[in-house]
């Protein structure tokens, strides 16, 4: 009984071992995904943006048109604004908004003008 009460300890201990490993790596995995710097995405298409962000970054998309319409299809809107700017760094606490409007339309003066 004394002796399946040592194993017992010691297997929860080794499995703690491993949990706190695996986070240590999982932490460490997600700083270097998030860092570098934001790419200029202006003018370029949605599907670039989802195609060349980490996974796991935190994206705001919404319509600048002021028709308040739904993003559903990212391969029929282009990105009018942005935020962070191009070249600032990113890590996992960033969240990056991007504004667009459908492909063939233009950005809206007060958009194309306001900060970026």
């Amino acid at each position: 009984m004394r002796r399946r009460a040592v194993v017992g300890a010691g297997a929860v201990l080794a499995l703690a071992a491993v949990a706190v490993s695996s986070t240590e790596e999982t932490a460490t995995a997600d700083e270097a995904a998030g860092a570098g710097p934001m790419p200029d995405f202006l003018g370029r298409g949605l599907w670039q943006v989802f195609t060349r962000l980490d996974r796991r970054t935190r994206l705001d998309v919404h319509d600048v048109s002021g028709q308040d319409r739904r993003v559903l299809w990212p391969a029929r809107w282009q990105v009018c604004t942005q935020y962070p700017a191009a070249g600032t760094g990113l890590d996992r606490r960033t969240t990056v908004m991007i504004g667009v409007v459908r492909k063939g339309e233009t950005c809206p003066p007060r958009v194309r003008t306001a900060r970026r």
